[in-house]
């Protein structure tokens, strides 16, 4: 094999990194790719890091250890609070209030560069609670729920209405749903979850919380730790919410009968972080 530049060993280490977010790639896997010396390597792997921090890509982080190696962590929130604000006028139209107060997000939900973005920034918020999976309910939370499954590297859980016969045998508990008062069912594929396994609860929309407070009921049936909860978007009122200690990327204040508007920004916390 030809003797690679430095050039060359740094965009490739780099791609390796950003295609597996959060997974540690040991140091031996690029010496043998490059054969270069762990020296060499270590001496790339602090050029990358210089990149990473000057530019706000993410962290690079060195693990020490027998398991150790090198892995690239979803951003910090510094570089993200202009993609929210550009969300949240993108969101603040009239026309997009559904019957209910609910806001329509499909587009935005439905988006790949916008869902990926979601992802990375509730990742670096919940990476310390180490979840083993996320989970959600079917189906617009999906997106969201891969993406930030994704910057943590665990697999999905989904919660659906319905149980489908093709996924075997299921537990199933009823709710009462914050908005619409009406006990509503949501059930859960009995091999998804073990026992004493760490989910963390992702959503795209939150206005009672009917529905995480489900998710977190179910978790609790499979006696299964909730380590976090984190939506899209939360509802100013009501201000009392069934879910105490959630995170929300984008607030949506929707007014009263008597003034009608349409009001979206980014959530306090993330303007502080």
């Amino acid at each position: 094999m030809a003797r690679v530049r430095r050039s060359e060993r740094i965009g490739a280490i780099v791609n390796i990194l950003c295609n597996n977010p959060n997974q540690t790639i040991a140091f031996n896997h690029f010496t043998e790719m490059f054969k270069a010396s762990k020296s060499t390597i270590s001496e790339d792997i602090a050029i990358i890091k210089e990149l990473f921090d000057k530019y706000e890509f993410g962290e690079v982080e060195t693990v020490v250890g027998a398991a150790g190696g090198v892995r690239c962590i979803a951003r910090s929130f510094k570089k993200d609070i202009g993609f929210i604000e550009d969300i949240c006028g993108k969101l603040a139209v009239a026309d997009r209030i559904l019957p209910g107060g609910i806001l329509y997000m499909t587009d935005i939900l439905f988006t790949p560069k916008i869902v990926q973005e979601f992802g990375k920034m509730l990742a670096a918020q919940f990476r310390h609670t180490q979840p083993d999976f996320v989970v959600t309910v079917e189906t617009k939370g999906v997106p969201i729920a891969l993406m930030t499954a994704r910057a943590l590297d665990c697999p999905v859980v989904l919660a659906r209405r319905e149980s489908k016969v093709t996924e075997g045998s299921t537990l199933s508990i009823n709710y009462v749903s914050a908005s619409s008062k009406r006990i509503q069912t949501m059930s859960m594929v009995k091999r998804s979850v073990q026992r004493g396994q760490r989910g963390l609860i992702i959503d795209d929309f939150m206005k009672g919380g009917g529905t995480v407070g489900g998710l977190i009921d179910l978790l609790h049936e499979f006696e299964a730790e909730v380590v976090g909860v984190g939506v899209i978007m939360s509802t100013k009122d009501p201000k009392e919410k069934k879910v105490k200690d959630y995170r929300s990327l984008m607030e949506l204040d929707l007014g009263d009968e008597n003034e009608p508007k349409v009001i979206v920004k980014p959530s306090m916390w993330l303007k502080e972080g």
